[in-house]
């Protein structure tokens, strides 16, 4: 069945909730992990126009990238390197204005210029992060902070 998700709002806030609202129902009982991280993909990219958006999961002591949409993008990221690996080891959201002046920021895409990363928990332990890059400068605050560190609390809940 093919779904399609609705975009009404006129503020950055209302989008975003909006989209949270569609994903959950969108999501419903279905107990894939991927196919959920995917959905959640399509959904930000679709909805926002992200330059990318993805997932890397934790797995044996680094970070494996998982679904996304986009350009491609590098398979795995060692603990505390480049934004993801940052997040991952401080247990933290990053929010990069401009990534060339990130110390070890790992260039996948130079069309890459801000970037903001959250942490997904899964019983206190990080499981994962959410990557979503935009091709502008400061394109990234805390409105969009906000709402996907909502939606990752909610992705750990259920994967």
């Amino acid at each position: 069945m093919a779904e399609t998700l609705i975009k009404n709002g006129t503020t950055k806030s209302e989008q975003y909730e909006e989209l949270l609202t569609q994903l959950k129902y969108l999501v419903g009982n279905e107990t894939n992990r991927i196919a959920n991280l995917a959905n959640v993909t399509a959904g930000l990219k679709g909805f926002f126009g992200f330059f990318w958006v993805g997932f890397y999961l934790v797995e044996n002591e680094e970070l494996v990238l998982g679904p996304f949409q986009g350009p491609v993008a590098c398979s795995r990221i060692a603990f505390g390197k480049g934004v993801c690996g940052t997040a991952w080891k401080n247990n933290e959201t990053i929010l990069v204005p401009n990534v060339d002046e990130f110390p070890g920021h790992i260039a996948c895409s130079s069309q890459s210029k801000s970037e903001i990363v959250v942490t997904i928990h899964k019983e206190n332990t990080v499981v994962g992060v959410l990557d979503v890059d935009s091709d502008k400068l400061n394109d990234f605050d805390e409105i969009d902070q906000k709402y996907l560190e909502e939606l990752c609390a909610w992705l750990g809940a259920i994967l």
